[in-house]
């Protein structure tokens, strides 16, 4: 369903397991990002008004999935702790800026995929976070917020092909779907939801 190339390295689980508190407090930060673009969005693209509305539906969700995740911090007494570089983030951003043509509609379709890609590979780690992890709470955490991001990831979608009147929507997700599966080569080492 996501049409990811490359499957996430199986030790990356390992490496989770062993590092709750990282992947926990990275995860709060990417949630937090989530919200605060879907924000971005609106305020770029307030004449459409059903993407407006979808996007304010997805910064909530968000932001109650960034006090889900801080709860899950607090109930192991742990603390949040600072932000995180995301590098395969930046790295998604700079092909997308790369091939960027300077057309307004070609930065809202670049917009549309780059949130929809992160929204997959969210989902996808997140699927084996609840298939794989030792700690049962967070297996059903996981289990729970994996649906969301695939709802996410489709609406992103959605909303590129909608509003695309001149680019090849398809022929741009397939290319950039190749880039991410070289990418996720040099990734799956790190106690991150993307690394």
């Amino acid at each position: 369903m996501l049409g990811l190339k490359m499957e996430t390295d199986p030790r990356w689980v390992d490496i989770a397991n062993k590092n709750l508190e990282e992947v926990l407090i990275d995860h709060a930060f990417c949630e937090q990002k989530a919200a605060s673009n879907a924000i971005s969005i609106i305020v770029q693209y307030p004449k459409y008004t059903d993407l407006v509305k979808d996007m304010t539906a997805i910064c909530m969700e968000e932001m109650e999935h960034f006090d889900m995740v801080h709860q899950k911090l607090l109930d192991r007494g742990l603390k949040l702790g600072f932000e995180r570089k995301d590098p395969y983030v930046n790295d998604l951003s700079k092909f997308l800026k790369k091939n960027a043509d300077g057309s307004k509609e070609n930065h809202f379709v670049n917009q549309m995929l780059f949130a929809a890609m992160i929204e997959a590979r969210s989902c996808e780690r997140f699927k084996i976070l609840s298939e794989n992890l030792t700690d049962k709470d967070l297996k059903e955490f996981y289990y729970e917020l994996m649906e969301s991001e695939a709802r996410h990831y489709t609406t992103f979608l959605k909303y590129a092909r909608k509003y695309s009147t001149s680019i090849d929507v398809k022929k741009k997700w397939k290319e950039f779907l190749s880039f991410e599966a070289e990418l996720m080569k040099s990734y799956g080492t790190n106690e991150t939801i993307h690394g």
